[in-house]
């Protein structure tokens, strides 16, 4: 049960964090401020939690376990549950917080770009970035620093995918926000659960047959 808390208050933090700084502060950090505030959620959750759930706080990445063969169906669906209702709870505690709370930093298509662009981005970034987990938490991979380079993966994509999506990478992430915001953000949510879910998968593919790795 520690486990699951665990995520459901990991998840809690990240979207609470992240989104926040988005709805907030975002005038005043810009980019590469709410990227940050993203990224630094993540890795402070890897050194909190990382050692009771091994800090998924991410249905993806769950789901890139399972199929690695690290977790079991029946626990997988527990973890995703129980990130959904951090980051749902987290967009109510947001909505209170928040002056003008607008769509919660739910993520929808940029202004500019359109549905290829988005399930392309968060496809590539999402298999981006559970390889870089994948790599930083191997048996030589980073060690006691495999926080920070996770932190810093999605920082660096957020960076890239921000003004095409918002950046999710994280169902969990987009869920919340949508689920209170309504309206185009409930209408585009599919996008950002498919793709990430799906190519999930991708990164588990590479990593087994072209990287050569169990």
């Amino acid at each position: 049960m520690n486990k699951y808390v665990a995520e459901g208050f990991g998840t809690f933090v990240l979207v609470l964090v992240g989104c926040g700084a988005a709805v907030i502060a975002g005038d005043a950090l810009g980019l590469l401020g709410v990227a940050l505030a993203f990224g630094l959620a993540v890795m402070t959750m890897v050194y909190t939690i990382g050692n009771i759930s091994g800090c998924h706080i991410n249905p993806a990445i769950t789901f890139a376990m399972m199929l690695r063969g690290d977790m079991s169906l029946k626990e997988a669906l527990c973890y995703m549950g129980s990130q959904v209702i951090g980051a749902l709870i987290a967009a109510a505690v947001l909505a209170q917080l928040a002056a003008n709370p607008g769509i919660l930093a739910a993520n929808t298509i940029g202004v500019g770009y359109d549905q290829v662009a988005v399930l392309l981005g968060e496809v590539l970034f999402t298999a981006l970035f559970i390889l870089v987990i994948f790599w930083a938490t191997a048996k030589k991979g980073a060690g006691d620093l495999a926080g920070v380079v996770i932190g810093l993966a999605l920082t660096m994509s957020i960076m890239v995918m921000g003004p095409i999506s918002n950046a999710s990478f994280n169902p969990a992430r987009s869920i919340g926000p949508a689920a209170l915001a309504g309206g185009d953000a409930m209408a585009q949510l599919w996008m950002f659960i498919l793709a990430p879910m799906v190519w999930a998968a991708l990164a588990v593919i590479v990593w087994r047959h072209v990287l050569c790795q169990k």
